[in-house]
C-alpha cells in the first residue's frame, strides 16, 4: 500500500475535532472543581462535604485523563505531519509505519475518552444522590453517608 500525503491529512481534520472537543472538557471539569472548591472552603466540616470530596477526586482523575487524552491527540497530529514529511522524502515504509502509529494513538485518545465519559456518568450520579427519594435508589454517598453518621454516633 503506498501512501499519499492525503492520506494523512485525512487526520487533521479528526485530530482537530477531538482536540477541541477535550479542551472543552477540560475547560467545564476544571470549572467545576473550581466552584467545588469554594463550596468546600466555606464549611470545611460540612457533612455535606462528603459528595464534595469524592465529586473534586472523580473531576481530578478525569482532568488527568483528559490530560491524556490530549497529548495522545496531539502526538498523532505531530506524527500525521512527520509521515507526511517522509511521503515527501519519499521513505513510504517508514510513514507507513509512522502513519500506523498515528491512527493507533488517535484510537487509544478515543478510548480514553470513552472511559472519561463513564466516569462523568458517575459523577452526574453522585450530583443527584439527594434527589434517590425521587429516584428511587439510594447511591454509593448516602450509603456511605449513612456509614458515618452511624461511626459519628458511636463516638459520642
Amino acid at each position: 500500500m503506498e501512501l499519499t500525503l492525503s492520506t494523512p491529512a485525512l487526520l487533521f481534520s479528526t485530530a482537530s475535532l477531538l482536540l477541541l472537543g477535550f479542551t472543552n472538557r477540560f475547560t467545564a471539569t476544571a470549572k467545576v472543581i473550581r466552584d467545588l472548591h469554594a463550596e468546600y472552603r466555606v464549611d470545611p466540616k460540612s457533612m455535606n462535604n462528603i459528595i464534595l470530596i469524592e465529586q473534586i477526586r472523580s473531576l481530578q482523575f478525569r482532568v488527568l485523563l483528559i490530560r491524556n487524552m490530549q497529548f495522545l491527540g496531539v502526538s498523532s497530529l505531530f506524527l500525521s505531519i512527520l509521515c507526511m514529511i517522509f511521503i515527501y522524502l519519499e521513505y513510504q515504509i517508514a510513514a507507513g509505519w509512522i502513519f500506523g502509529i498515528a491512527l493507533f494513538l488517535q484510537a487509544g485518545a478515543l478510548a480514553i475518552s470513552v472511559f472519561e465519559i463513564t466516569i462523568s456518568i458517575e459523577a452526574l450520579k453522585i450530583e443527584l444522590s439527594d434527589m434517590e427519594h425521587v429516584l428511587g435508589q439510594q447511591s454509593t454517598v448516602r450509603r456511605l453517608r449513612d456509614v458515618l453518621r452511624w461511626i459519628n454516633r458511636k463516638k459520642r
